[in-house]
């Protein structure tokens, strides 16, 4: 069965592959990604693909749709970006989980 699955961080490196993984499974993806750490390039393409949705958005900030399932890989994801800025990694971490 198809479900609309949202993926945060949907443009990083593990959240791309993970797009990747869901289009093959024929599911409706909806990647979101403030592109801090992410790239375009990492999903490019995927663009075509009519299941696949970008939204470049913050997670630190509501949003709200409705879909089956999340999967919550926005967060940077190295020591490079921890200390670049820490207090938002700490609330992409926080908020994007809630």
């Amino acid at each position: 069965m198809s479900k609309k699955i949202l993926v945060t961080g949907g443009a990083g490196f593990l959240g791309s592959h993970l797009c990747e993984r869901l289009l093959a499974e024929r599911h409706d993806v909806l990647c979101v990604d403030n592109f801090f750490t992410g790239t375009k390039q990492n999903i490019l393409h995927l663009l075509g693909n009519p299941q696949f949705e970008m939204m470049r958005h913050d997670v630190t900030f509501p949003l709200y749709v409705e879909v089956d399932q999340i999967y919550n890989l926005a967060c940077p994801a190295s020591p490079i970006h921890y200390q670049f800025d820490p207090v938002q990694t700490t609330k992409t971490s926080v908020h994007g989980a809630i």
